[in-house]
């Protein structure tokens, strides 16, 4: 397994650390949602595997600005 720094993280989501980290958890989630027979990941930890991808420059993001509720 390949050990991943916060400065790894950090370069790969544009000098932020707390990005990349809430990327990689997004990005799990999403693998999570997958049946089970349809992951390519198996058994593999999802948290790790999306913070491998996120530094190897797998992962494409964008930042979306919230919308605001109406009160």
């Amino acid at each position: 397994m390949k050990v991943i720094t916060p400065f790894d993280v950090a370069e790969a989501a544009g000098g932020n650390k707390y990005l990349g980290v809430l990327v990689a958890a997004r990005y799990a989630r999403e693998i999570n949602a997958l049946p089970l027979g349809n992951s390519p990941y198996g058994a593999d930890k999802l948290t790790t595997r999306s913070l491998e991808e996120l530094t190897s420059g797998q992962i494409e993001f964008r930042l979306v600005k919230r919308r605001r509720q109406a009160s």
